[in-house]
């Protein structure tokens, strides 16, 4: 067997970006100062701590500005407005913490060649990267074996998830095969050919996915005996799909839903809730008190725009099932549900136009920081649905309840991965967001969602 092509796996190109945008704005800036009239910024023993500053600063606002979106990386056009957000954000808390970096020069032409240093030095990195890394002699190429029913769906997650992610094939593994898959390009093979594919292709993984063992021909089985047995990476759709997208794929689990939920040991380990709950706490507090100080606008804009109550009170599902009351900014015109209770969508003629404000700005949540010191809610989880929509949800959604296993959210994976949910579909991206949280909660996980979230808020993305 021919040896698999090189790729590198999302972990392995963040990672890859993180160190390399490091690595080249240190080398630019070290350049500059062994070139040109710059002694602002200097790399040496004795200056270490400002290169720790610098490369503290660099990592947390890329995060926040989406430096590190696989996506948006691929594309020069894309990237750009993050580098020119991360680097502006950058040199400016660079600037205003003097005791821990260096003094301001006199001279401020310093100023522009240590702005324009790391400016450069991360778009020559990334077009590097672009020209480079994101190329085909890089891609993971895949084939995929399973039900014909399954591959439309299968490529278009992948590929809108990963773009160096290729499937380069099909083989469908149905004893009765009623049609061929003609889809985007995607060939079907036959299950003699796996072998010939994987040599000829250079193939990186072959994907099982199959509602159903029993599904699976002998021949493929044995093929696929034969290759796990050669070294050949051979992975199941479902923990595939969590890698790539950061969600649990609820539509293909069966009966055997247990082999899909060993939920994270902090749902109950008891240093991570307390420190979750005093952390709930301070930042609830904090919010309120930027809350007392937006009240004045928001009364202004309320009495102007939304002509009624400045509070809404809404019941939703929170922990266990239990029903409480949601307080929030209002931001519909008043009776809003006098026919029942409907989706709220994109565009809703029943928001006011100061309503908009409230949303897209984020600010009409503020309230709902009493319902976390009242332990109703936490900072981070899935988001509290009324029990209107519960019912129906649960009854198309398998798994939807799982989601009351744990507090409900002001923010949470779910909010800061996907857009506002109108419908069924955008509910069934929300809860395979939300389980995968539930799976994986922890410190890190949460700060990544805090982080996003920043994200969220300034970029004006609330709906």
């Amino acid at each position: 067997m021919s040896k698999p092509s090189i790729h590198f796996n999302i972990s392995e190109r963040k990672i890859l970006l993180r160190v390399f945008d490091i690595l080249s704005i240190l080398a630019l800036l070290y350049f500059v100062g062994n070139t040109f009239d710059f002694d602002y910024f200097t790399i040496t023993k004795e200056n270490w701590r400002w290169v720790f500053v610098l490369i503290l600063y660099v990592s947390i606002f890329g995060t926040v500005f989406e430096l590190y979106d696989l996506q948006k990386s691929s594309k020069i056009e894309k990237i750009s407005t993050s580098i020119v957000f991360t680097v502006s954000t950058t040199v400016l808390f660079y600037f205003l913490t003097p005791f821990f970096t260096p003094v301001l020069p006199d001279n401020r032409l310093q100023i522009l060649f240590f702005f324009f240093s790391i400016l450069i030095a991360l778009f020559l990195w990334r077009w590097a990267y672009i020209s480079f890394i994101v190329s085909p002699r890089f891609y993971k190429k895949v084939l995929v074996i399973g039900e014909t029913s399954n591959i439309e769906t299968i490529v278009d997650t992948f590929n809108a998830s990963d773009p160096n992610y290729k499937i380069v094939g099909f083989v469908n593994c149905e004893v009765s095969k009623n049609a061929g898959v003609k889809f985007k390009g995607v060939p079907e093979y036959r299950p003699n050919e796996i072998r010939e594919v994987v040599e000829r292709e250079n193939l990186s993984e072959i994907v099982v996915a199959s509602y159903s063992t029993e599904n699976i021909t002998s021949e493929i089985y044995y093929t696929l005996i034969k290759l796990l047995e050669e070294g050949f990476p051979i992975n199941e759709y479902t923990q595939v799909y969590e890698d790539l997208t950061q969600r649990i794929p609820v539509q293909f689990v069966g009966k055997d839903f247990y082999r899909y939920f060993p939920f994270s040991r902090n749902n109950q380990n008891k240093f991570y809730l307390f420190f979750h709950r005093l952390f709930d706490v301070l930042i609830s507090v904090a919010g309120l008190l930027i809350g007392i100080a937006f009240l004045p606008l928001i009364v202004l804009g309320n009495l102007l725009g939304n002509r009624g109550p400045l509070f809404y009170l809404q019941d939703r599902v929170g922990k266990n099932g239990n029903v409480f009351k949601i307080i929030k900014f209002r931001t519909m015109i008043k009776n809003a549900e006098k026919s029942g209770a409907v989706w709220a969508k994109k565009g809703d003629t029943r928001i006011t136009p100061f309503g908009k404000f409230l949303r897209h700005s984020r600010l009409d949540e503020i309230p709902q920081f009493i319902n976390i010191l009242k332990g109703e809610m936490s900072l981070i989880g899935p988001r509290p649905e009324r029990p209107f929509f519960v019912k129906e949800l649960s009854r198309m959604l398998p798994f939807y309840e799982t989601r009351h296993m744990v507090k409900p959210g002001l923010t949470g994976w779910a909010q800061v991965k996907t857009r506002y949910g109108s419908s069924v579909d955008d509910s069934l991206l929300k809860l395979q967001y939300d389980l995968y949280y539930i799976k994986h909660r922890g410190f890190f996980l949460d700060m990544n969602v805090l982080i996003k979230t920043l994200s969220t808020v300034i970029f004006f993305r609330g709906q």
